[in-house]
């Protein structure tokens, strides 16, 4: 077997990655500035001296057109960005989780507000909320009061969220999953908008509304 010659050894690009100044191999580049600007076709020499002149690297960024584009860039610069931008991407990704929020059918106005208000947060910062509804003792025989207290989280957010998971009785508890709406927040921020006004903070409910006992009634151990 003949040994490898210095030329063969040198390390290819990678497959998702473009030719760069001599991996180029056309005669001749439609070349584009590094502002953006079309220079025209050039031969693949001439291009190169332009890139070396401005201290760049001439990149071929459309091999498949006749002849190929290639754009005069920094292209380490390019590469650094582009891994910054995908790092940004995956780290943000991988935050996105459930949260959970717990309310009791015997729920007072104020801690029913601050729940709630936790869950408009949970939901701007582009989380899920999994609500939860704890029922005691016999509290589990009137399912209504719970379905009431989720029905009133989901108009409160109802111009953050939509309802993933439709209320549903799990054991002694009642769940359900709000996620992220994105059309429903650009909606409800055009309004304000065309108001002329940031989107208020949603008021505290009445009782009637909440389902919920007076404040006074607020289970000790919430």
């Amino acid at each position: 077997m003949a040994p490898r010659t210095q030329e063969s050894q040198i390390a290819a690009p990678a497959v998702n990655e473009p030719r760069i100044n001599d991996r180029i191999r056309a005669r001749e580049v439609r070349l584009v500035s590094a502002e953006g600007e079309q220079i025209g076709i050039k031969p693949l020499p001439e291009a190169l001296a332009i890139a070396r002149a401005a201290d760049l690297d001439l990149v071929e960024v459309a091999p498949q057109a006749s002849p190929p584009v290639c754009r005069i860039m920094d292209y380490g610069k390019f590469k650094y960005e582009a891994a910054q931008r995908a790092k940004e991407s995956r780290r943000k990704t991988t935050q996105i989780a459930i949260k959970e929020m717990k309310y009791r059918v015997k729920i007072g106005r104020g801690d029913f507000s601050t729940k709630t208000k936790k869950v408009e947060h949970f939901l701007e910062e582009g989380h899920k909320v999994k609500l939860t509804i704890m029922f005691r003792g016999r509290e589990v025989a009137h399912p209504e009061l719970g379905m009431k207290i989720l029905e009133n989280v989901a108009d409160q957010v109802r111009d953050l969220a939509k309802v993933e998971a439709a209320p549903k009785l799990d054991g002694r508890n009642m769940v359900m999953v709000l996620a992220p709406d994105k059309r429903a927040q650009d909606a409800a921020r055009r309004r304000a908008e065309q108001d002329g006004k940031t989107v208020a903070p949603a008021a505290e409910p009445e009782d009637e509304a909440t389902g919920a006992a007076p404040e006074a009634a607020t289970d000790p151990e919430q």
